[in-house]
This record gives structure tokens, C-alpha cells and sequence, in this order.
């Protein structure tokens, strides 16, 4: 796997919706030519609504405007909210759309869960926030705990160019061959931080970003911390932050204490007993639900992004994270969840868990290997191809195949 780093950015780390709404709504009010939106959850909601401003406005002054939500996370939409942004110009496209069955959403695997926004080739936002007013931290006790990072600089054409070709008609292995030979983004200054762009698909880069925490976690040195809110990695993951505990480093996970679903805690408690076998440190948070995707190796390499350490996100969903080699920025982050640590986490120690039985142990067994290997599983069953449905300013729907197994979501523009 080889990575496109860019010296020259600056970056700029953004906690919960407080910090990142305003920057991000001042940068795409910024915004001349154009504004990409990928995002998996699009509520109409207070935060929803301020989007929706954003890029009606952006649209109105001419700016090209492509907002993308998933069908599953942004289910309710209103054909009057999506009709007032495509008459005002922003195109406006939904990723695989399903029915609902006896009420219930369908369609939960190989999602869209991207969080990106790219703006004029100059300023990007990742993360793991979507537009709800759930992100907001003050807004209720069940406030999700997240991050995202604003990147200006030479990145952000990696990520331009990224989410532009996700919107490209489709023609076959095309759109990958383009990515990966795509013209490099500009030098940096010579200043400024070390990012790069990292994705994972179903097809090429199937696990991208597993590796890139993997060899992370293998190349520590002193320190390992990890938060991340959905956590169930495969073996290896998990063998490589065994096998760093083992050798003197300190690592620290920081899981959900109070998860928005309450499975999560369940499952993720299944790993506990060997993790803290090995040394690793085990952290709750317990403050409301932790939503964030983010790690800190060293005090200097980072990452943040919309990847869980799950089956789902490491196996299945389309995901995007950027990793960070600047000790600023890397300690900045640090010292943000070792707050949560100090003040807003309960350590896990062995006496909390349950006594371990014969019958226990072979549930966990059976609980452990069947979560690990059932994406592979599943990728043996029938699907059908996803579409994307994309509204034009008329507020007719037009649809067209996918190419999910691909690093890009392809279709043909529309309106």
C-alpha cells in the first residue's frame, strides 16, 4: 500500500458540533467555485437546516454544489427539504436507497459513512460528525463526543479530486486508474503538517485503514491511544496492540461507557479479559455517548476519521480517515482524550469483569470468531447493485448503478 503524503498543511482539530459547524459553514460560505458534501447521516434538523442555508447559498451565488447522503443514515427526508436545495441548484444525490419493510430501514451493509467536505481544491473537513443536532455536546445528556480536522493545504486537492471522481459517470476500472495516476497536488511551502489521504472500498482497498493503524501500533514506541466508538477489530488489530503492550508500550483505549446502543459495551467487553492480560489499559467514557474515530501513536503520528474499529467499517462501509505525521497537532489531540480520561472515564480493571466459566469462555469464543469473519461470509451471498439517485431541479429522481467495488462511488451526474 503506498501513500500520497503532502507536506505544507495546516490543520485544525475540531471537537463535537460546537467547534465544527461554525468553521465549517464559514468555509463553505467562503466557497467560489465549488463545495463537495459527503456525509452519512443529513437530519432535518436544526443543524440540517443550517446546511441546507449553506449550500442554497453557495449554489445561488454559483458555486457548483454536490451534496451526498447515504439512503440508510438520512432515511426521512422531505421532498420538500431536498426540493428547496436542487431549485436553488446544488445537486443533490442519495447513496442506495432502500425501502423500509414493516417500517423497519433495509439495506444496514456496504454503506456510504464518508464524512467529507472539499472546498475549491483548498480546504477539506474528515471526520466522524454528522449534521444533526445530536452532535452538538450541549445539546442533550445523549450528545454524541466526536472530532473532525479542517485541512488547508495540498490535501485538500487529493480530497477534491477524491470526491469529484466519486461523482463521475461510470466507466469501469477507469475512475480507480485516474485516482491512483491522478496529477499530484501541489508543494507544499515547506512548512506546515504531514497529511495523508487514506480510503477504504470494497474492491482495491479493501483494508487500507486497518493496515495503516496496524503498522502504527506495530512501530510504537511509548504510547498507544486510541478512542473510537464502535470497537470489534479483527485479530490482527487486536494481536498488534497485544504484542505492543507486551513490549513496554502504553496502550490506552478509550471505548463506550454509555453507548448510543446498547450492544456496543456488550460486545466490545468480550475482547477485555485478553486485552488486559497483555497490559492494555481500558478506558470507559461515561460522560454520554463517545462517537469519535481517533488515535495518537507516539505523541506524533494521528490519525482522525470516520472509521470505526468494527466489522463494518473495516470490512464493509465506505470509509475515509487522514493520518497526520506533525507532533502539534498529535499532541493536541492527546491532550483533548486524556482529558476525557482524567475526568469523564472509568478505568476498566479484571476484577470488574465477569468470573470466567467454561461456558462463558465458549460463548465469547463463538461470539468473537463469528463477528471476525461474517463479512467475508456475507460477501458470498447474492446483492444486488447499489444505485445512487440523484434529484434534479425539478424534483425528479433519476437513478443510476454504482460502482461500490471500486475506491469511488460512480454514477452519472444529473440536473
Amino acid at each position: 500500500m503506498k501513500l500520497d503524503w503532502r507536506d505544507g498543511n495546516q490543520l485544525l482539530l475540531l471537537e463535537n458540533g460546537e467547534s465544527f459547524f461554525p468553521a465549517a459553514f464559514e468555509a463553505m460560505a467562503a466557497a467560489r467555485s465549488e463545495l463537495l458534501i459527503e456525509t452519512f447521516i443529513l437530519f432535518d434538523d436544526e443543524v440540517g437546516r443550517q446546511l441546507q442555508a449553506a449550500v442554497i447559498a453557495a449554489a445561488r451565488r454559483g458555486v457548483q454544489v454536490d451534496l451526498t447522503v447515504d439512503g440508510y443514515g438520512s432515511p426521512d427526508l422531505s421532498p420538500a427539504f431536498i426540493g428547496a436545495m436542487t431549485q436553488a441548484g446544488v445537486r443533490f444525490h442519495i447513496f442506495d436507497p432502500r425501502p423500509r419493510i414493516f417500517g423497519l430501514r433495509t439495506g444496514l451493509l456496504h454503506r456510504l459513512h464518508r464524512k467529507i467536505i472539499a472546498i475549491d481544491g483548498e480546504c477539506a473537513f474528515i471526520g466522524g460528525i454528522n449534521y444533526a443536532v445530536d452532535q452538538l455536546a450541549e445539546s442533550s445528556p445523549y450528545a454524541k463526543q466526536d472530532y473532525a480536522v479542517r485541512i488547508i493545504g495540498p490535501l485538500a486537492q487529493d480530497i477534491q479530486r477524491y470526491v469529484r471522481e466519486a461523482l463521475a459517470p461510470t466507466r469501469g476500472g477507469l475512475a480507480w486508474r485516474r485516482w491512483r495516476r491522478g496529477a499530484p497536488a501541489a508543494a507544499g511551502q515547506g512548512h506546515g503538517a504531514r497529511a495523508a489521504f487514506v480510503t477504504r472500498d470494497n474492491h482495491r482497498h479493501r483494508d487500507d485503514i486497518e493496515r495503516c493503524y496496524r503498522t502504527a501500533i506495530r512501530t510504537a514506541r511509548e504510547e498507544v491511544l486510541i478512542a473510537n466508538a464502535y470497537f470489534f477489530p479483527g485479530f490482527r488489530l487486536l494481536r498488534e496492540m497485544r504484542r505492543a503492550a507486551r513490549r513496554g508500550v502504553k496502550v490506552q483505549l478509550i471505548l463506550q461507557g454509555e453507548p448510543d446502543m446498547g450492544y456496543v459495551r456488550t460486545v466490545a467487553r468480550l475482547l477485555y479479559g485478553s486485552l488486559l492480560k497483555d497490559g492494555v489499559a481500558i478506558h470507559e467514557y461515561t460522560r454520554r455517548p463517545l462517537h469519535g474515530k481517533v488515535a495518537v501513536v507516539d505523541g506524533a503520528w494521528s490519525t482522525v476519521g470516520s472509521s470505526n474499529l468494527d466489522p463494518l467499517s473495516l470490512s464493509l462501509n465506505l470509509e475515509a480517515n487522514v493520518l497526520i505525521h506533525d507532533r502539534d497537532f498529535a499532541l493536541a489531540l492527546r491532550a483533548r482524550l486524556l482529558d476525557l480520561v482524567a475526568h469523564h472515564c472509568r478505568a476498566i480493571q479484571p476484577e470488574h469483569l465477569p468470573q470466567r466459566t467454561m461456558w462463558r469462555y465458549l460463548v465469547h469464543a463463538i461470539a468473537y470468531h463469528t463477528a471476525r469473519h461474517f463479512p467475508s461470509w456475507l460477501s458470498w451471498l447474492p446483492r444486488g447493485q447499489p444505485s445512487i439517485h440523484s434529484f434534479d431541479h425539478r424534483g425528479e429522481v433519476h437513478a443510476a448503478p454504482v460502482a461500490i467495488d471500486g475506491p469511488h462511488v460512480a454514477q452519472e451526474r444529473h440536473g
